[in-house]
């Protein structure tokens, strides 16, 4: 087995690997004068199982050609099984046409994965499910939940209700709830724009409980701190996010610091920047166990899904 990343998330492959107590493996991502992207790997992969982690964090588009062309490159140079391990998984959001004369931009990027060379992948908590099905090679689709729980239960959190910000993420509360024993919230929202977000009703009793609203991302943060708001106003008495993508784009880390959030958790799929890392809001979790253990699990052909059953 060997292990390898791109730019995106270094930290993250580094700590994987300790865990697996392997080493990184050896090769260099740069630039050429032109913006091109250059690459070579400097050791022997013939015959390996190689696992290529990144994430599409930004920037995006320089990160999903380095994943390209790092599986180009594993391709070439005879590995015998290559897993693109994809903790955040971009593009996700356009998944289907919501108007005329747009694209599926998620279906595109699994194509492109899969002739770039990848022969399966593993990512962690996709936007939605059923992108598993735009792969045409096996794709499993891990959950952070078992991260975030235990966290979760380190808190004194009394009386909890999971709220989730939107509709679509109405089962993602729910399987959550129900490991926590907790009562579960809808936010009622209707979108106006691309990032704008209207909070129109809360189905379900948040009033003197604490409360925790839960995200697969927080993106502009546009979305979690209206949805605190309203459950502020509801009577909820604390108030916690979590999700497992922290993108944090644009004016994300000025909205949480102002907003009525006591409490925003995180996972490491994407590196936190600096300005992230000041925001004394913010708890970032490791994922790192999880996905080493699920690299260890492909790798040995045992099962995936034990680690979140």
């Amino acid at each position: 087995m060997k292990i390898f990343t791109g730019n995106s998330n270094p930290d993250l492959a580094a700590e994987i690997c300790r865990y697996l107590q392997i080493p990184l493996g050896e090769a260099t991502v740069s630039t050429f004068s032109d913006g091109e992207i250059m690459l070579q790997i400097n050791e022997n992969v013939r015959g390996k199982d190689v696992f290529v982690i990144q994430s599409f964090s930004s920037p995006v588009n320089r990160h999903l050609m380095e994943l390209l062309i790092m599986l180009d490159a594993f391709k070439r140079a005879s590995a015998y099984r290559i897993t693109a391990v994809i903790p955040y998984y971009g593009y996700a959001r356009q998944d289907r046409k919501v108007h005329p004369r747009v694209p599926i931009t998620a279906k595109l990027v699994a194509d492109l994965i899969t002739v770039a060379g990848a022969n399966r992948a593993l990512t962690l908590d996709l936007h939605v499910g059923q992108i598993q099905g735009f792969f045409n090679i096996p794709v499993d689709n891990i959950f952070a939940t078992p991260v975030i729980l235990e966290y979760l239960k380190t808190r004194d959190l009394k009386d909890l209700v999971v709220v989730s910000p939107d509709a679509g993420g109405v089962e993602r509360a729910r399987a959550f709830a129900k490991k926590l024993k907790a009562a579960l919230a809808i936010i009622d929202k209707r979108r106006e724009g691309v990032n704008v977000s209207v909070v129109m009703n809360i189905i379900g009793d948040v009033k003197d409980k604490d409360a925790l609203l839960l995200d697969d991302m927080i993106d502009t943060a546009g979305t979690i701190t209206q949805s605190a708001e309203a459950i502020k106003k509801a009577g909820a008495r604390r108030i916690l996010a979590a999700c497992t993508h922290p993108v944090l784009s644009g004016s994300a880390i000025e909205r949480l610091n102002t907003s009525v959030i006591d409490e925003v958790i995180v996972t490491n799929t994407i590196p936190l920047n600096e300005k992230d890392k000041a925001c004394k809001k913010i708890t970032n979790l490791s994922v790192a166990p999880l996905l080493g253990e699920a690299i260890r699990n492909t790798h040995n052909e045992t099962s995936v899904s034990s680690l979140f059953v």
